[in-house]
């Protein structure tokens, strides 16, 4: 019978030790997952950056659509929560480099503070996303979609002549009519709604005339702000009003155009699943420090391992942070 000849270093290799270029069979298989994991990311951005380039023109601004702060409400502050956000992601992995390099000291109680803290921020992080999750479904002013698929704001000039938006609450009537939500056995094909909105289509365009301060935005945009219609092509334009849209989903998007909140509740959801998941490892190597787990090995490589994968979940919303809130 023959014998397998297995050399110390396919042992080494197998128990985690030292393999190619001097990583262990752990981390490697961790930079193959990252390296795999970064690419289906890249896809999605580049994916939403063509479809942004292509529709440039109604693509919705995202200092009118991210402009809440907790507690402040009525309060135009754009992009502050989001940059709050992103600056407790990257401090959390600030925590989690600290803690790699406690455990590299073989300081358990450091290992577990630190850890503790990145767990935290992580926590925060997931918080806060479902908060502007909330308010972005929400939304609110509301608009309406015309016939052909555009976006109509409503608004009015203030006293220094800049454009005030004003929410469908401010002007909509309220008229003696009968709606019925939607559902599959009444509907077209099918289809169904998943409520009414707080307005009809003809409370909106009633309201709209008897103001006569209010103009419509409209959707597309010149020089970074969108374009404002007089009082004469507003009435004009009201009358194509056929949907009453009030904040965003997979259908509709009262902020501009629909593909803008597809592309932001998948790629801010994936990423938020994969901060979900960094979450989930970390208490459980977290319970391990504390149980002393890597203490009886001499050793916090898994700590190590996990540092990585949190430092890519941090890396790559840096990335959705550009691509969906500076660019």
């Amino acid at each position: 019978m023959g014998a397998t000849v297995t050399s110390h270093d396919d042992h080494a290799l197998l128990d985690g030790g030292p393999g190619p270029m001097g990583a262990t069979y752990g981390k490697l298989m961790m930079w193959f997952f990252i390296l795999s994991d970064a690419l289906t990311f890249s896809g999605f951005l580049a994916a939403y950056g063509f479809s942004r380039f292509k529709f440039i023109g109604t693509w919705p601004i995202a200092d009118e659509v991210f402009t809440h702060f907790p507690f402040l409400h009525g309060v135009d502050a754009p992009m502050y929560y989001v940059a709050l956000m992103t600056f407790i992601l990257i401090f959390s992995s600030v925590t989690m480099v600290l803690a790699v390099d406690a455990g590299h000291h073989l300081k358990k109680g450091k290992v577990a503070f630190y850890m503790f803290l990145t767990i935290i921020g992580g926590l925060i992080f997931l918080g806060s996303q479902a908060w502007e999750w909330k308010n972005f479904i929400k939304g609110e002013y509301g608009a309406v979609e015309t016939t052909g698929g555009s976006i109509l704001q409503f608004g009015k000039l203030d006293k220094e002549g800049k454009f005030e938006r004003v929410a469908l609450a401010d002007f909509a009537l309220v008229l003696p009519e009968e709606r019925e939500q939607l559902t599959r056995d009444k509907g077209f094909w099918f289809m169904d709604e998943s409520s009414l909105p707080s307005y009809s289509v003809n409370e909106v365009v009633e309201g709209f005339k008897a103001k006569n301060d209010l103009v419509i935005l409209s959707e597309k945009i010149h020089d970074k702000e969108k374009i404002a219609l007089n009082r004469e092509q507003s009435l004009a334009r009201i009358n194509d009003a056929k949907y009453v849209v009030e904040g965003a989903n997979l259908i509709r998007n009262e902020y501009g155009h629909k593909l803008f909140a597809n592309f932001f509740f998948f790629i801010t959801g994936f990423h938020g699943f994969h901060v979900f998941t960094g979450v989930l490892i970390n208490i459980i190597i977290f319970f391990n420090v504390i149980l002393g787990t890597y203490e009886k090995r001499r050793s916090y490589e898994m700590v190590e391992k996990v540092g990585l994968y949190w430092h890519f979940v941090d890396l790559v919303w840096v990335f959705v942070f550009t691509f969906f809130y500076l660019v």
